[in-house]
């Protein structure tokens, strides 16, 4: 029987998919993200299963990759296309490649245009595919970047994932909307770039006029693809903090989500490093929060105690993280940062006070 679990990343809207086989227990990953594996290795062993392999749709810029990090946490293998121009991989695979998991496999097909390594993985009886950034719900990925073209792409669509039968199911690697699945028949009647009888020119015009602003991350996420996810500073990548149930990042930073430390504050210290004025601004602060501005961590740590668990506060997470860093050199051992700061604390509705006592 077919395993398969549909996973996401709400900061890079990215889907992570995994698929298993119940009889031999192998299981695959497409497109991991770096700060959701210990997330996805939770699943696997929950689920009794064994990870073989990682495969990537091709070299992502919105978010790292987390193919390094399960290889060393799960003992797998990463695969990637051959016209990625990566390293680091275990594989790179070519069109009409296969990779099996169990009983069951997926088929390698090249579907450039997005990136130059855009490729579609498709199940072994054409009931599903993986089609990465090539073809979204009612979309397509960009071409302005990364050896794209609006041509390959229209082709690639049109050759390698429209000639799949029409109730094949089409996953994509990203949705902004909420939507998690379409099929070759909606997507070839109702596409509003691709579909009907849109011709190649009209798509590639209309590819060249979007003028869309390069994906934020582009600078860290691209570099860090290109070797498959692995950081310059690998040190602390399998190290499990014990007190909070932490999130690495790419950056290397240990970061707490907003409910756990609403829920649990009275066994931590709160350490808000924003300015004076800032704390008793309109975003208010945490109960509880000590108010260090940052400029002035470095001589005030004392009044920290080392022996408890220290989560920094800023307004969005950057002056927090870099606290964090000041704290583990001084000698700070449980320390993270409050992920999203106090924007996604309000946003979440957690409770402020908005004047310090």
């Amino acid at each position: 029987m077919l395993i398969f679990r549909q996973l996401f990343d709400p900061p890079s809207a990215t889907y992570t998919y995994l698929l298993g086989d119940s009889g031999s227990h192998e299981c695959i990953l497409i497109d991991p993200v770096f700060e959701q594996v210990r997330r996805d290795a939770a699943l696997i062993s929950e689920l009794g299963l064994r990870l073989t392999w990682t495969l990537e749709s091709h070299v992502h810029a919105d978010h790292v990759t987390g193919g390094w990090l399960l290889k060393l946490k799960c003992g797998s293998k990463i695969a990637l296309s051959a016209a990625a121009g990566a390293v680091g991989a275990d594989r790179y695979f070519q069109p009409g490649d296969r990779f099996a998991f169990g009983s069951r496999h997926l088929e390698v097909r090249a579907t450039p245009g997005h990136t130059a390594g855009c490729v579609t993985y498709v199940l072994d009886d054409q009931s599903m595919a993986f089609t990465g950034d090539c073809l979204l719900i009612r979309g397509c990925g960009r071409t302005d970047f990364q050896q794209g073209d609006s041509h390959q792409l229209y082709h690639s669509v049109h050759e390698q994932v429209f000639s799949l039968p029409d109730a094949c199911l089409l996953y994509p690697a990203h949705d902004y909307r909420g939507l998690t699945v379409t099929s070759v028949a909606e997507e070839r009647r109702f596409n509003p770039r691709l579909g009907g009888e849109i011709g190649e020119g009209d798509f590639a015009g209309y590819m060249k006029n979007l003028g869309l602003a390069h994906p934020k991350k582009i600078d860290v996420a691209v570099p860090a693809n290109l070797k498959c996810g692995r950081p310059d500073d690998d040190r602390n990548a399998l190290s499990d903090p014990e007190w909070a149930p932490l999130i690495y990042t790419f950056a290397g930073v240990w970061e707490i989500q907003p409910q756990w430390l609403e829920e649990n504050a009275e066994r931590v210290q709160i350490l808000d490093v924003r300015e004076p004025v800032e704390f008793d601004g309109p975003l208010g602060h945490i109960a509880g929060a000590k108010l260090i501005p940052l400029g002035q961590l470095s001589e005030r740590m004392g009044e920290l105690n080392r022996d408890r668990p220290v989560v920094a506060v800023c307004r969005a997470g950057g002056r927090s993280a870099q606290a964090t860093n000041i704290l583990q050199q001084a000698g700070f051992s449980q320390v993270a940062n409050l992920a999203g700061g106090m924007l996604r604390w309000r946003a979440q509705r957690h409770d402020i006070e908005e004047r310090s006592a």
